[in-house]
């Protein structure tokens, strides 16, 4: 019987009381073992004591999570966020070259939210800091006095772009999804490529269409109740399929080097 794949999840560093946390929601562990059917593995955010290259020997796949926080502007040369704007350094020390060296290496990769914020980042594209204050594109935040179920509902269409790695699983031409974010991609890094755009024209989902592997980052939650949407749930399988290919591969490349 083959193994679960061990798909890495992202965390971000936090201090709570006196002490440093390395944290990350529950509903990312909970996808990737329900959805994805691997075994999730939390990154701690430690760049100065895990090489990228140490990382992603151990393992098959990595998520890159969502998180409260925002990549430093300095990153994609932005101005200087708003007085207040929560950040994690750690975890952009982290998350950016890591997500550079997997898709190089050919480990499946799926972002979400900040984790697609950081693929753009990544590759060399930049952010909006307040979409909602640009001035052509409508709020895409939540309403944070509703419950976490309506915040997290639908609340836009967004146009699958034909030709690439949703419309290859099958997703239709026009999806509704969740939208729980402030920034968003201002502009798309050299190599990516648009999956899926909001009827706004903001890009909501890019692929890395030269990638060795499996390469996805969405702007939506698609970990939200991913078992009862099937389009959320499409991209979690495609995925876990990845990172199960990749398990197999380094399962018999060790077999054969024994």
């Amino acid at each position: 019987m083959s193994r679960l794949p061990l798909i890495g999840v992202t965390t971000c560093s936090r201090q709570i009381g006196l002490h440093a946390y390395h944290i990350s929601g529950d509903k990312y562990s909970r996808a990737v073992a329900t959805a994805a059917k691997g075994l999730p593995v939390l990154l701690p955010s430690l760049a100065d004591l895990l090489p990228p290259s140490d990382i992603l020997d151990a393992l098959d796949g990595i998520l890159f999570t969502g998180s409260p926080s925002n990549v430093e502007p300095f990153h994609y040369q932005g101005p200087p966020s708003a007085p207040g704007t929560a950040h994690d350094p750690a975890r952009d020390a982290t998350t950016l070259p890591l997500i550079r060296a997997a898709v190089e290496a050919g480990i499946p990769v799926l972002g979400i939210c900040r984790g697609f914020q950081e693929m753009n980042v990544a590759f060399g594209g930049s952010l909006h800091q307040k979409v909602h204050e640009v001035g052509t594109f409508i709020d895409h935040r939540e309403d944070d006095t509703q419950a976490v179920d309506v915040q997290y509902g639908p609340a836009h269409a967004v146009h699958i772009q034909s030709g690439g790695v949703l419309a290859g699983l099958g997703l239709p031409q026009l999806i509704e999804v969740n939208s729980i974010h402030s920034q968003g991609i201002e502009r798309l890094a050299p190599g990516l490529r648009a999956e899926a755009v909001a009827p706004d024209g903001l890009i909501e989902a890019i692929s890395v269409p030269e990638g060795k592997a499996f390469a996805l980052g969405v702007q939506w939650h698609p970990e939200w109740e991913v078992s009862s949407n099937p389009r959320y749930l499409a991209i979690f399988q495609a995925f876990g399929d990845a990172c199960r290919a990749r398990a197999t591969q380094r399962d018999a490349d060790a077999s054969n080097n024994a």
